[in-house]
């Protein structure tokens, strides 16, 4: 077994407890590769912000196990290469199975995901509650979820999005023992999170999608205070990534994405952790692609992977300062 101490990791309680204190968001960038790696890493020195690597079952799969451990700690060290020891995380997003949940933890994740949500309330619980007790013995820490949310990510697929329900929060906390709880009130996996039917039109004519129901937010914060909220589905698909992508030969339709201002109000509540995947590809294909339109002869991956690279590191750089508010955080 090995424990993420081991590995130079932190886990999310201190984490989160200075996020919600601070009034901003702790980065939960997913990666599976080392160009992705070394984009957060960069990106989270430069701006001195925290961050949360993730990981989902798909890409612990794709990458293996053993190297993903010894990535993780190659992060640690290249963040002091850097000049800057922040704080970094590993962690299982949407780990739906003790057994994938315990697995991880032996192999060095400082934090867990159980995602019960498609499961009635009660095996939710028992579920969570299972798999908070194996991992507080390590100092993991554990996210759960209630209310589901709509979208294609990895192995996470759902047609229709259930709203968390606030009057089942408190007990669900108290129950099982979860340091964190992911919600769902309106963000969806994926670059098409909402359909054109779904939004509105302003005034240059570009689609809108509906707000995310910061009602229930708040009503969740009341019935738990100080509590740490997590947003999945959070990625707000920059239509200037989108648009390079079609203009290179790519055919992306109706992606539609989170709008940054309401990820920074929420930031600002009792969401400490807001997990971004799909813009993370939307900028790294949009660069490739560029590149094999622009130079067609091109085979070395390093000229391709390196400006991927950068774009993502770009990216996330401005997520950190004027999104999520983690820039000088560390």
């Amino acid at each position: 077994m090995t424990n993420y101490k081991d590995l130079g990791l932190a886990n999310t309680k201190e984490m989160f407890a200075k996020a919600f204190k601070g009034g901003y968001a702790i980065p939960a960038y997913n990666f599976n590769n080392l160009e992705q790696l070394q984009a957060i890493i960069s990106a989270c020195v430069e701006t001195k912000s925290p961050v949360i690597l993730q990981v989902s079952s798909g890409a612990r799969k794709y990458a293996n196990a053993n190297l993903l451990r010894n990535m993780a700690k190659g992060a640690v060290e290249y963040a002091k290469e850097l000049g800057c020891e922040i704080p970094i995380a590993l962690h299982l997003d949407h780990g739906d199975t003790f057994e994938l949940c315990k697995d991880c933890i032996d192999n060095g994740f400082s934090s867990v995901m159980i995602d019960g949500s498609h499961h009635s309330y009660e095996e939710n619980i028992a579920l969570t509650k299972k798999v908070v007790e194996y991992a507080h013995q390590f100092g993991v820490t554990v996210e759960g979820e209630l209310g589901v949310l709509a979208g294609v990510e990895d192995d996470v697929v759902a047609e229709k999005s259930t709203y968390t329900k606030p009057e089942e929060v408190e007990d669900f906390v108290k129950r099982t023992g979860v340091d964190s709880l992911a919600i769902s009130i309106g963000t969806s996996h994926g670059a098409n999170k909402f359909t054109p039917a779904q939004c509105t039109r302003n005034a240059d004519g570009i689609l809108v999608p509906p707000p995310l129901q910061f009602q229930i937010l708040e009503e969740i914060e009341k019935r738990i205070p100080g509590f740490p909220i997590v947003l999945h589905g959070s990625s707000s698909v920059p239509q200037d990534q989108v648009a390079i992508i079609n203009a290179n030969g790519g055919k992306m339709t109706d992606a539609i994405g989170i709008p940054e201002e309401q990820l920074r109000k929420a930031a600002k509540s009792a969401v400490c952790k807001i997990n971004i995947d799909s813009d993370g590809r939307l900028a790294m294909t949009a660069a490739i692609r560029k590149v094999f339109v622009e130079n067609p002869s091109e085979f070395d991956p390093r000229k391709y992977l390196g400006p991927a690279r950068d774009s993502l590191k770009e990216l996330y750089k401005h997520k950190n300062i004027n999104v999520l508010g983690s820039a000088n955080q560390a």
